[in-house]
């Protein structure tokens, strides 16, 4: 195609059917290049869902990808620019970037924020907030109108296109262990937990031998599947990270949702995923703060463990966001103002207090 002296190769994307003859990385380089007759011209690559040019035995490290050879000698090419999408985060942000080694930036593409969503949705905030808590930000939705068909389209999402190609990227078999795991986690959005609990769980409840490894592996693949995210623990006056337990908090409500049938709405805990995903939509690295508070009690000493929902870190800049879906009294104020406002002072960095309310209520922000 030619746009104003400007040639593109070709929007390739192996894992369609009308691709079908570039599903290996040889195949795709000589189509690529057969595409690129003039060395003077700029052109652009654009290779979609690029992880389907990567054979399962590559993908499990059996092999090495030949994908990678294919991308450096494409960039050694002055008139051509390369741009990857894919879904696998793994095969992304660790293989691809390691092997650019400096020569590609990342772009993280995320589901719409609720800030993104209100921008395309034909109503007020409050009807948008508990639009956007049942069925997320995947932006396909905003084109539905029933419930019904947002609620099919998010189910066969999570199963036919996350779960399958969980299974299929790294040679498991489909079991009931992880769809147990996953049940488990978008029940407990918000908890803190680890594999070891998760293990003691799958005993107690499910009556299932499931190994502390297998369930390490497993969330380590909903996490290269931009499923879920880890939220580690991180000792604000100590200044160090906790190792365990942490918190998972899934990347789209949607899918969340969908995965329990859109039974487990509970307000205050998507909140604090809304709010978790929006902070990692403007950039910052999220941790879940910890202060230990000692003070005397009628004589006796005491320690107590306080929770900070958030420490969210960008660049210089620190902030402590305490997520609460209401504040009916002051006394509830009261209550979850001092976690941040000891968090700041323990840090001496540039810091925000922030509370979010429902829609039918206030909303308060501070900053100091």
């Amino acid at each position: 195609m030619h746009n104003g002296g400007q040639q593109a190769a070709h929007n390739a994307a192996p894992h369609e059917s009308a691709t079908a003859p570039y599903p290996h990385a040889h195949a795709l380089s000589d189509y690529v290049r057969s595409r690129i007759t003039n060395r003077e011209e700029p052109y652009y690559v654009l290779l979609d869902e690029v992880q389907y040019a990567i054979s399962d035995e590559e993908m499990r490290g059996e092999e090495p990808p030949r994908l990678y050879g294919v991308l450096n000698g494409l960039l050694r090419m002055r008139n051509v620019d390369v741009y990857v999408t894919g879904s696998n985060s793994k095969m992304l942000s660790t293989n691809v970037m390691t092997e650019f080694r400096g020569r590609g930036d990342e772009v993280r593409v995320r589901p719409l924020s609720f800030a993104e969503f209100m921008q395309a949705y034909d109503g007020d905030v409050q009807h948008g907030w508990a639009e956007y808590v049942m069925f997320g930000g995947m932006p396909l939705t905003l084109s539905m109108r029933s419930d019904e068909q947002k609620s099919l389209y998010l189910k066969n999402l999570f199963e036919e296109t996350y779960l399958k190609d969980i299974v299929s990227r790294n040679g498991l078999r489909r079991s009931q262990e992880l769809d147990d795991l996953v049940d488990v986690l978008a029940s407990s959005i918000g908890a803190l937990t680890n594999p070891p609990k998760i293990k003691a769980t799958f005993a107690s409840v499910l009556h299932s031998g499931i190994s502390t490894n297998t369930i390490m592996q497993y969330i380590g693949h909903l996490e290269d599947a931009f499923v879920i995210e880890e939220a580690r623990r991180f000792d604000v006056k100590g200044r160090k990270y906790i190792g365990s337990p942490k918190k998972y908090y899934f990347e789209d409500m949607g899918l969340r949702n969908a995965r329990l049938g859109f039974c487990q709405i509970e307000q205050t805990h998507i909140m604090e995923n809304i709010v978790y995903n929006e902070l990692r939509t403007r950039g910052y690295n999220v941790d879940v703060g910890v202060v230990d508070r000692r003070g005397t009690s009628e004589g006796v000493p005491y320690r107590k463990r306080l929770e900070v929902d958030f420490v969210a870190n960008l660049g210089n800049r620190r902030c402590y966001i305490q997520s609460a879906y209401q504040l009916p009294t002051p006394e509830k104020v009261a209550q979850e103002k001092p976690r941040c406002s000891r968090s700041t002072t323990a840090s001496r960095r540039s810091s925000s207090y922030a509370t979010w309310s429902n829609p039918s209520a206030t909303s308060t922000a501070s900053s100091r």
